[in-house]
């Protein structure tokens, strides 16, 4: 275990709850079809009023768009289709009056290559930017079983990837270099990658950003060993010099191991989706275990209420992950679904997706809402749009439904979903038994139980069909309990006094004899 000198974690982050905006898809304020900053800060009462205090804003950066944003062209410069950089300043200045905080997304590990930074670097004569990407010493010369392009520069030398061909990898170094191109991390000119990313990093910071969410932030050392070390170092580098300057700045990795992450000196990790060769994560478990995203035949999810799927299996991968995370004061949260995975619906019916979520919200971490989701937004199979691919079908414009969003409905980036069916945020507010209702009314009991937030103990309670767990403080303990099945079920709860304070479907509390009707869910205060 790499031991960071931590800075305390951002006491915000204690009650924080976020939402995810897919900035080009949620708003738009002039019209044009796209989504942008004005149109976000016009939705920031909604959101507030949904439950979320913070915001967590996808790639809004100048980009070609070859990879949705995440090809940025300039950290430094708001995308024109979203605004200016004082649109995103007055973003952060709304949020902050409504005592909400806003993470921006910061792509580390590569620019586009439309940047200025790789534009110098392809020259034919050295300069300052020469080492700020990975350049092999010969025209012809391969990767070394890195993806590679060459032929499209005036420099003598072939240039590595990231992902995409329009993405070439910044310079971090290697673990163990062993070709004469290969620089080492944390090495003069791996430095300077990392100095030129803090700068990014305090100049949004400056302007009144709260922190990053931070895209591959385990990939940026090549040939790293098993754990991570040289990446972690690589990090503790960076922090070491922005953390003293923003105390109160937080950074949420996508990194999706906590042991590592931690100790590189994130605040938070997420419990990524991964589904490899057809074995699950303990995410995928929960919500998503299955190779289709639509169907639900041979669907092993824990919520689909005829997989019969125990909760055993997803605990025996999660828990040792929080401890790990709680080893280091830091968080491993939950997300609803992002803009990489599939939305949960339609395979997964509204009382699935309730149970879902309300139990998502109740485990430890902070939790992740992905924009849509509160009203069951769908997956769709859609052609790919802005190197999209498979995940153009959960990047669809948000359904409003009451006017509001009549720029995106032309389809310009994406068409929005106009089935008779489709959920919309005006329709399921008119309807108090809606997916909207609970999402707004379980948000609202986890702000306002201490039991419920972030750093309150864990503790199972039942591990079988019915999923049942403590959360406590010196304050409060709460039980919470879901039953995914289509049976009733009975639930003997440890010794005590309880009421109920949530519930989904129909409950029977008798002293410590809890009976759970069918696909039901319940929040219990001891007293």
């Amino acid at each position: 275990m790499i031991s960071p000198a931590r800075n305390p974690r951002p006491s915000w982050l204690s009650n924080a709850v976020f939402y995810e905006i897919y900035p080009q898809s949620f708003a738009d304020s002039n019209g044009d079809g796209i989504g942008d900053i004005p149109g976000i800060t016009a939705k920031l009462d909604y959101i507030k009023d949904l439950g979320c205090n913070a915001i967590w804003l996808n790639p809004c950066f100048e980009s070609p768009f070859k990879d949705a944003g995440y090809d940025v062209s300039d950290y430094k410069k708001v995308a024109a289709r979203y605004g200016t950089n004082e649109d995103l300043v007055a973003l952060f200045e709304a949020a902050h009056q409504r005592g909400m905080h806003v993470l921006l997304d910061l792509v580390p590990g590569h620019t586009s290559e439309e940047h200025d930074w790789f534009r110098h670097s392809s020259e034919a004569e050295r300069n300052a930017y020469s080492d700020r990407y990975i350049w092999t010493d010969s025209w012809i010369a391969g990767g070394d079983g890195l993806p590679f392009v060459g032929g499209e520069s005036p420099r003598d030398g072939t240039y590595i990837l990231n992902f995409f061909k329009c993405q070439p990898a910044l310079n971090y170094g290697f673990a163990h270099p062993t070709r004469s191109w290969q620089q080492p991390a944390l090495g003069p000119e791996a430095k300077a990658t990392c100095d030129a990313m803090v700068d990014v990093m305090r100049f949004w910071l400056s302007l009144g950003a709260d922190g990053f969410r931070v895209d591959m932030a385990d990939s940026l050392v090549k040939k790293d060993d098993d754990g991570k070390p040289y990446t972690i170092r690589t990090w503790q580098y960076m922090f070491a010099q922005i953390r003293p300057e923003f105390p109160k700045a937080a950074f949420v990795s996508e990194w999706g191991r906590p042991n590592e992450s931690m100790a590189a000196g994130f605040d938070m990790d997420f419990y990524l989706d991964w589904r490899w060769d057809g074995i699950p994560n303990g995410y995928n478990m929960l919500l998503r275990n299955t190779n289709d995203p639509l169907s639900r035949e041979g669907d092993a999810s824990y919520f689909n209420a005829d997989s019969g799927t125990k909760i055993s299996d997803f605990l025996s991968e999660y828990e040792p992950r929080l401890r790990e995370a709680e080893a280091y004061g830091g968080s491993f949260n939950f997300i609803t679904c992002n803009h990489d995975t599939a939305r949960v619906a339609p395979r997964l019916s509204p009382r699935e997706i309730a149970l879902a979520y309300c139990t998502l919200f109740s485990l430890p971490g902070v939790p992740f809402l992905y924009y849509g989701d509160e009203i069951g937004m769908r997956y769709r199979q859609l052609h790919t749009k802005e190197g999209g691919y498979v995940r153009t079908g959960s990047r669809t414009p948000m359904q409003w439904g009451d006017g509001s969003s009549d720029g995106l409905t032309g389809g310009e980036y994406l068409p929005i979903d106009t089935a008779a069916d489709a959920p919309t945020v005006a329709a399921q507010q008119a309807d108090e038994g809606s997916l909207w209702h609970i999402v707004r009314d379980m948000l609202h009991v986890k702000g306002d139980n201490a039991a419920l937030q972030t750093d309150a103990s864990f503790r199972e309670i039942e591990r079988k069909r019915v999923f049942a767990f403590a959360r406590s403080t010196d304050a409060q303990q709460v039980i919470v309990a879901v039953n995914p099945s289509r049976d009733c079920k009975a639930l003997q709860l440890p010794k005590g006094n309880y009421r109920e304070i949530f519930k989904i479907g129909e409950i029977e509390l008798d002293g410590t004899s809890l009976q759970l009707g069918l696909q039901s869910f319940a929040i219990l205060e001891a007293e």
